[in-house]
């Protein structure tokens, strides 16, 4: 470790890994509305997030486990459920009178068709306004949970417990979708 009076600390937060300064400069900088998205093992938690002096502000918020409230029984960590926690999201954002922003990942790693991009993918198409690229957003198909249908059915003992059969993933995620955006359009 580096000694002598020029040695400079880095901040706690540096240290820990958990903010990059440098990025998140230049979302302040931007002055707009940032959609922090952050995910676990089986969650994923959105939020509209404005900066202020004495601290960030979260302005909407919509978590995976959120779905279970409005009838989703499949798992929530995965890809079908990250995008209808972005189609819940919006809806809540744009209920709020938050129409726009721009999406800050943290240190969360860039890959193509990740629950991420899911996530805002459903933001954009609930009717948020996000600048983003159609490069790593995931297919449609991946979006509605084909892909999990297609591996269940090698593989049914990995879904016993999955608290709906994974080949209706794709017509579950459909219902729920409408359902949300059902509830956006009435507002």
């Amino acid at each position: 470790m580096a000694t002598g009076p020029r040695y400079q600390v880095p901040f706690r937060r540096r240290r820990e890994g958990k903010t990059n300064y440098r990025k998140r400069l230049g979302l302040l900088l931007s002055r707009k509305y940032r959609v922090v998205v952050r995910k676990s093992s089986c969650n994923l938690i959105m939020q509209l997030v404005e900066h202020s002096t004495v601290g960030d502000k979260t302005l909407a918020s919509a978590s995976a486990l959120d779905l279970k409230k409005i009838g989703y029984k499949g798992a929530t960590g995965n890809t079908p459920a990250a995008y209808l926690t972005g189609i819940l999201f919006a809806g809540r954002a744009l209920a709020a009178g938050y129409s726009n922003g721009v999406l800050d990942l943290g240190l969360n790693a860039h890959s193509r068709g990740s629950r991420i991009y899911a996530a805002l993918l459903g933001a954009v198409e609930a009717g948020m306004d996000i600048p983003l690229s159609q490069e790593p957003l995931p297919t449609p198909e991946r979006a509605r949970g084909e892909h999990i249908a297609a591996y269940a059915t090698d593989n049914l003992a990995r879904f016993s417990q999955y608290g709906i059969d994974p080949k209706d993933l794709p017509t579950h995620v459909d219902l729920v979708k409408q359902e949300l955006l059902d509830r956006i359009t009435r507002k």
